[in-house]
């Protein structure tokens, strides 16, 4: 593509969580600058869901808006200084869009540019090696470029980040003695290889010639950055209803407190504030002054290790959020939110996914209703350092399906992707009973009147009262609309509200109509609806 719109930059957004999410373990094994803390690919990957997610909240009427809410949420998700350091990236690119339509190559010159400028004023001390490095010569290639065609300039940024991270073993010595490249150089590499597939449609995966050598655990230990034997505690928060004036004697007053102080801002409104410190109060206490602080968070460097050990007590864990079917979900092992008995609200959520104490949490939302709560709550437990992944399932029957191919011996990206797939694959469908009076997309339905849906869309409807022939009828109807496309097993959850003998029907049904196709039936009791039903 010659140019970028709104649906690209989207494209980008969800591959590059893609991509730092099969890249963050080994991203995370070469972490040993500024602090051998193994988490640098983890933090990339939860500050690029969080831009992911801010974006598909957002409208995205404009490649503008698109990258603006990317920056945005990048900003507020941000986690530890690779995270500020990306949403700076995402800031530089798109302010220099606002005025435009579409990405071209010299637009992409500029924001590369202006991402450069954004980041270097985001580190207090800038070391040669790092990010920073790979990010300028990203910039500088770009700005070199003779062609002014998107795939040249895109391509030339990407292979002069590919060769400046090759060259960080050699600029910062503690690299050369773990015999590794920079861990955000090499995060910024895979966001730089992304933008290039998506931008030229092709696979690209820039060759790194530099040494990923056997490291001693001696190896593995530096010196964090200036200052922080001293000072005890990270401080971080988010800021706003402040001004320029203000958040520059912020800055100034942190960097009389501790050291490793960053004060970035979205470019509008929303600042985020990160200092290394003794005095919290006061590191606090300065933001008030300054403006609004929310979102504080306060760690004690000594506790982390300790504290992370003795909070997780297993790897992986499932939380699946149905109505319903409470069971027949723990009895595969997963820890179940019912919503037909509790509020789905982020802090019942956040506390669900908290309860499972595992490191890897995948949860399988049954309802799209739930999606607002559950990012909220999941952006906290992310924020807290628990490693959770919405996979994207809409009703019961693709929780069950994702459910159905969870291998916990897989690694953890992969095992998801499986859970996803086996989601897509499934067709879901239910039978419900009309509340209101509605527009649907076959006519009006009344109160009372039999709704078949598919994947979200009512499809049929038979008027009113739910006699039991018509809910055995009705069902036979949308299973055969639902196998019209093909499909080999269809799987039945009965509501509290299914008629005796439901399941003999359609079997007699699909035996006729459908011979080779397996049913299977479970009780699930869910008050919403009177079967769900999926097709894989």
């Amino acid at each position: 593509m010659q140019v970028m719109d709104a649906v690209a930059v989207r494209r980008w957004a969800d591959a590059c969580v893609r991509s730092l999410d099969a890249n963050r373990e080994s991203i995370d094994q070469i972490n040993v600058f500024p602090v051998p803390d193994g988490d640098t690919g983890t933090n990339l990957l939860h500050t690029m869901q969080s831009a992911l997610d801010a974006l598909l909240r957002s409208p995205m009427s404009t490649v503008g808006d698109a990258l603006s809410a990317l920056a945005r949420g990048a900003l507020a998700g941000a986690r530890g200084n690779s995270g500020v350091i990306l949403s700076q990236v995402l800031r530089g690119l798109a302010e220099t869009v606002q005025e435009v339509s579409l990405v071209t190559g010299s637009a992409l010159r500029k924001g590369l540019h202006r991402a450069d400028e954004l980041a270097t004023a985001a580190v207090s001390k800038p070391v040669p090696g790092t990010v920073l490095s790979v990010l300028h010569a990203a910039s500088e290639a770009a700005r070199d470029c003779a062609s002014d065609e998107l795939d040249d300039v895109v391509m030339a940024a990407s292979r002069a980040g590919a060769v400046a991270l090759a060259d960080t073993p050699r600029q910062l010595a503690v690299l050369a003695k773990a015999g590794v490249v920079d861990a955000g150089g090499r995060g910024l590499v895979v966001l730089l290889d992304t933008l290039a597939a998506v931008i030229t449609g092709q696979s690209v995966e820039t060759p790194i010639d530099a040494p990923l050598l056997p490291r001693t655990p001696e190896s593995l230990t530096t010196e964090r950055e200036s200052g922080s034997s001293e000072f005890e505690y990270e401080v971080m928060y988010l800021l706003d209803e402040t001004s320029e004036e203000l958040v520059a004697e912020l800055r100034a007053t942190l960097n009389g407190l501790g050291d490793c102080v960053s004060v970035v801002g979205d470019g509008a409104s929303l600042w985020t504030v990160h200092v290394h410190c003794n005095d919290i109060g006061a590191a606090i206490e300065s933001g008030v002054r300054a403006g609004r602080p929310h979102r504080i968070t306060v760690a004690r460097f000594a506790d982390q290790i300790a504290a992370q050990a003795s909070r997780f007590v297993r790897d992986r864990a499932i939380v699946v959020v149905v109505s319903g079917a409470v069971d027949l979900f723990r009895a595969e092992g997963a820890t179940v939110f019912d919503l037909a008995s509790s509020s789905a609200t982020p802090t019942d959520l956040l506390s669900a996914i908290v309860s499972t104490r595992a490191r890897h949490v995948a949860v399988l939302p049954g309802d799209p209703d739930i999606r607002e709560a559950l990012d909220e709550a999941v952006a906290y437990a992310q924020a807290a350092g628990q490693d959770v992944v919405v996979v994207p399932t809409f009703s019961p029957v693709q929780a069950l399906a994702a459910l159905a191919v969870h291998d916990s011996s897989r690694r953890a990206g992969d095992d998801v992707v499986a859970m996803a797939e086996a989601s897509a694959a499934t067709r879901r469908g239910e039978l419900a009973i009309a509340a209101d009076e509605a527009i649907t997309w076959v006519g009006r339905c009344q109160p009372g009147d039999l709704l078949g849906m598919l994947d979200g869309e009512v499809v049929l409807i038979e008027p009113g009262p739910a006699a039991a022939e018509s809910l055995m009828d009705l069902s036979c109807r949308l299973v055969d609309r639902m196998l019209a496309g093909g499909g080999e097993l269809v799987t039945v959850l009965l509501g509290a509200d299914a008629p005796d003998g439901l399941v003999d029907v359609l079997e007699d049904h699909l035996r006729v109509t459908h011979p080779e196709v397996e049913v299977t039936a479970y009780p699930g009791g869910q008050p919403d609806a009177v079967i769900f039903v999926g097709v894989e």
